[in-house]
């Protein structure tokens, strides 16, 4: 029985991470360019699901398995065009073990999966140390956290991993990436790592670092970007005195508090500020990610984000700026809130920032976000 991979550029990292677990199961995937015999696998989010994957899918002339953080918030819709739906985070054991049962014709579900006929919740959580990050394929990022404390109102990571941060050990870490010679992580924030991701523990983070000595770290920069509270003196310390960056980038999202706090962000636009300045202070610049057109600001809250960008990006600052797109699984901004159109006048000071390229992201086409490379905020 042949495997296959559907080949998504920007579901590399899942490929790599599943590929390595089905390994373990002495399965192999085969990546493909269109849905071939016997099995197919998915990875969707949910901008690119509609239409062009839901209508290849439906049409495969092959069993269909369909994962990822789309599947697992509209799981009842995606069975409808899927033979099988991986629900929430722990595709590492899901999917061996729901390939294992096709391969043997048995009918009984594992954990963590939905056919057209039938539903097995999930009731289990990955152990990141019990799987390596790659293997054969390399998806260029080592994973070494999952999950969130926090409850920010359009995001999926908590409701998709849990608010339990959850980490690969060091000694994994280290023993993982030395194929690379710059080394990348993928975390909800990486200046939590090691910790509950509300009380930091930057010993670990230390002691991480350390570990991979020879070796250029790049930390705090996209895909491992931090939180704006993290920032501060002694955490800016280690990744100077440790790391290859000269950027960090962290989220503010708004520069009103009120938006913040009906966001449930955790931090206040003060938090914003300060990070920004402490990261000037030690000479690194910062990139600071904004949503605009969020359904909880009014438009002299819209203006005051923006007024908070440009004190930014005189300050030799980057912001990196998105329209408000809802998201499902659970996120309290899925249902029955769209996006507020963004005022001209707003849509002007973006439009300056970005020609003096103080701004990246997209604040007219949500896909972007999605699918553009994130090149310029590698290093």
């Amino acid at each position: 029985m042949k495997i296959n991979w559907r080949s998504i550029p920007w579901a590399k990292n899942s490929f790599a991470a599943l590929s390595a677990a089905c390994e373990l199961s002495d399965i192999t995937l085969h990546e493909v360019s269109s849905p071939e015999n016997d099995i197919t696998c998915y990875s969707l989010n949910s901008v690119n699901e509609p239409p062009h994957f839901r209508d290849e899918i439906s049409d495969a002339e092959c069993i269909t398995i369909v994962g990822g953080p789309h599947p697992t918030a509209c799981w009842e819709e995606v069975r409808q065009y899927a033979d099988y739906v991986v629900i929430g985070e722990g595709g590492e054991y899901t999917m061996p073990a729901l390939i294992n049962m096709i391969a043997s014709g048995s009918q009984i579900l594992p954990a963590g999966v939905a056919s057209k006929e039938q539903v097995v919740m999930p009731n289990h959580s990955v152990l990141l140390s019990s799987y390596p990050p790659f293997s054969v394929v390399k998806g260029g990022y080592t994973e070494i956290s999952r999950g969130c404390p926090f409850g920010c109102g359009y995001c999926q990571t908590p409701r998709l991993c849990g608010r339990h941060m959850h980490h690969r050990r060091i000694d994994d870490i280290e023993r993982a990436t030395r194929v690379f010679r710059d080394v990348r992580f993928v975390t909800p924030n990486a200046l939590a790592y090691g910790s509950d991701g509300i009380h930091l523990r930057l010993d670990k983070v230390e002691q991480l670092f350390k570990s991979l000595t020879g070796r250029r770290i790049f930390f705090g920069t996209f895909p491992s970007e931090v939180r704006p509270e993290c920032i501060s003196d002694a955490s800016l310390h280690l990744i100077e005195s440790y790391c290859a960056n000269r950027k960090v980038h962290f989220g503010a999202q708004s520069g009103s508090n009120h938006v913040l706090q009906m966001l449930r962000r955790g931090h206040t636009a003060e938090d914003v500020m300060t990070a920004y300045d402490c990261c000037r202070d030690h000479g690194l610049t910062p990139i600071v990610d904004y949503i605009v057109g969020l359904p909880y600001e009014s438009d002299d809250e819209q203006r005051l984000s923006v007024t908070q960008m440009k004190e930014i990006s005189r300050g030799g600052g980057i912001v990196h700026v998105h329209h408000f797109t809802p998201l499902p699984g659970g996120t309290p901004l899925a249902g029955g809130t769209s996006a507020r159109s963004i005022l001209p006048d707003v849509q002007r000071e973006l439009g300056r920032l970005a020609q003096s390229g103080k701004a990246t992201g997209s604040w007219i086409d949500a896909e972007v976000r999605f699918f553009k490379e994130h090149e310029d905020q590698l290093s």
